[in-house]
């Protein structure tokens, strides 16, 4: 399996699963731009990078800004030649707050980060990808994209946004030669609640749900555990190559069996 020519961009690189699909990329001879809001998560990404002969560098910044993400391309295509594959992997959770105890501050910054952050690397990507005619962008969605009890209302519709936002892009860049998929991962071993109490700060609900507990893993996975980041990295990595050339507006499940019940 082959990467498609030339420089990637993980946004959410500093840790979890971003940080996994970076280091992949990395080792199988991408140039990859790390792109996170917490610095030394990105920083430590890149040192990952290079201890395997990879070359990156990090950019800092949030997503849910059109001026960072734009900027963070720029440097990329300027540093480290054309952008070939965007990863879109930023993500905070909810908490799986109910509605009711949900404020609108938290649902905005959720869905701004999550889904308008995707829409954001997507759109910059294209800008790139498209005259080129060619291109692989992968977004980070979930089971929560899928059905209605991966997590709480910001993250449930932010995540089944991301999955509408990827279908309609492939089927529109489909002819220009840029594919574009979705990863619905299921639980997995990461740092996601303490990165999203992290970026949510004093507003930041409790983190509850499945994720926290190991025994409802074991429950609602056929496969009786988490799964591991690598995992998803391998599944981006056959997304980012040019074998997947006639896969696009595909969603890729990998969740040990839970929605398969």
């Amino acid at each position: 399996m082959s990467l498609v020519p030339g420089a990637a961009l993980v946004t959410g690189g500093g840790s979890g699963i971003g940080r996994a699909i970076a280091v992949a990329l990395g080792a199988a001879g991408a140039p990859v731009a790390v792109f996170d809001l917490l610095p030394d998560g990105g920083k430590d990404t890149v040192q990952a990078i290079e201890a395997k002969g990879g070359r990156a560098f990090f950019v800092s910044g949030d997503v849910s800004r059109w001026g960072d993400v734009d900027g963070a391309v720029a440097a990329a295509v300027g540093r480290l030649g054309p952008l070939a594959i965007m990863v879109n992997a930023a993500g905070i959770l909810d908490g799986y707050a109910r509605v009711d105890e949900l404020t609108p501050a938290v649902f905005e910054r959720v869905v701004a980060i999550n889904l308008t952050g995707t829409f954001h690397g997507c759109k910059r990507a294209l800008a790139e990808m498209a005259p080129r005619g060619a291109g692989r962008i992968v977004n980070i969605a979930s089971v929560a994209g899928l059905i209605g009890d991966g997590g709480g209302p910001a993250y449930v519709a932010s995540k089944h946004g991301v999955v509408g936002l990827t279908r309609v892009l492939a089927a529109t860049h489909a002819a220009q030669g840029v594919t574009v998929n979705a990863i619905c991962p299921g639980p997995i071993a990461t740092s996601l609640r303490q990165n999203s109490t992290r970026i949510l700060g004093a507003g930041a609900p409790v983190m509850r749900g499945i994720g926290g507990d190991e025994a409802a893993i074991k429950a609602v996975t056929p496969a009786g555990r988490r799964g591991t980041v690598e995992e998803i990295a391998a599944a981006a990595c056959y997304l980012a190559s040019e074998e997947a050339a006639y896969v696009t507006g595909h969603t890729l499940v990998i969740d040990g069996g839970w929605t398969a019940r």
